[in-house]
């Protein structure tokens, strides 16, 4: 006589990682063997942005800047704009539309690496800024230094 037991297959057994038996817990961490390469791979990025997030900071304080989309596109339609930063979870349709607006007036858009919060961040605001716009530069090169590295 046979006895069969039939068990119920864990979330995730279907997975390409190998598991260690404790379910999702082990799978999807970093091999240590790879993360020399992957810090690599995000270094550069992260020092751009950093370097964004300083000369944004020197703008807010001593230029002028209009943040959030519909100012930035008042601005644009009137040509006072000299560069436009969007966030990188700023809405699609937002975004094709101040590309638009910055092709026609000839304006910098400078795409930034992180999200609106750390936009936020960046400007010195306690909230979420999707966009912003540049309209004095004042003390800080961001203008020379935002063209200069998408060239490259």
């Amino acid at each position: 006589s046979f006895v069969f037991f039939f068990f119920q297959a864990e979330d995730g057994i279907r997975d390409p990682l190998w598991s260690r038996g404790l379910g999702d817990v082990y799978k999807r961490q970093i091999n240590a063997e790879y993360m020399g390469i992957y810090l690599l791979r995000i270094m550069p990025k992260k020092i751009a942005t950093e370097n964004i997030n300083a000369k944004l900071g020197i703008v807010m304080r001593s230029g002028k800047a209009l943040l959030g989309h519909s100012q930035g596109l008042k601005a644009l339609r009137k040509g006072q704009v000299k560069m436009v930063i969007v966030s990188s979870n700023c809405p699609n349709l937002r975004k094709s539309e101040l590309e638009y607006y910055c092709m026609l007036s000839k304006t910098q858009i400078y795409h930034y690496m992180g999200t609106n919060t750390d936009l936020g961040a960046a400007c010195g605001r306690y909230h979420r800024v999707s966009c912003v716009s540049i309209l004095e530069a004042g003390d800080s090169d961001i203008l020379g230094a935002v063209s200069g590295s998408q060239e490259a």
